[in-house]
């Protein structure tokens, strides 16, 4: 499993992509998604929504179970990945890109420091394993 190196992860397996823009777009790793299983629905939040970091904002129900995904960040939902209301096996097939769930506008950048790198992400799914 290739982790990206660009991307930023929660513990809780929520990655963050930081789009150089004031905002970063937000998924569930290839290890979540392989532990989930194959995704059947995919509940989205609504634009505008204001959340904050390790609050739970969507989610993700496979064949196996259903799991919900926590904000990494604390910000404003600007916007969110219609594509997986008819396609949520997306998140299966693409989950560091087309599977994307939301993009959300960065209240305080700060809060990326405190997310995991890929090097310390793929230590703590080994730690788990």
């Amino acid at each position: 499993m290739s982790i990206p190196s660009n991307y930023l992860f929660a513990p809780s397996h929520e990655w963050v992509l930081d789009n150089g823009d004031g905002t970063v777009t937000v998924g569930i790793s290839d290890h979540a998604q392989e532990l989930l299983g194959d995704v059947v629905f995919v509940e989205l939040p609504e634009e505008g929504r204001e959340v904050e970091a390790g609050e739970e904002f969507s989610l993700v129900e496979s064949v196996k179970a259903a799991s919900d995904i926590y904000a990494p960040i604390s910000g404003e939902v600007v916007a969110v990945n219609e594509e997986l209301e008819d396609a949520p096996e997306t998140v299966n097939e693409s989950p560091f890109g087309d599977g994307w769930i939301v993009k959300i506008k960065v209240a305080d950048a700060s809060e990326l420091e405190k997310l995991l790198n890929a090097e310390a992400y793929a230590a703590t799914i080994a730690e788990e394993a």
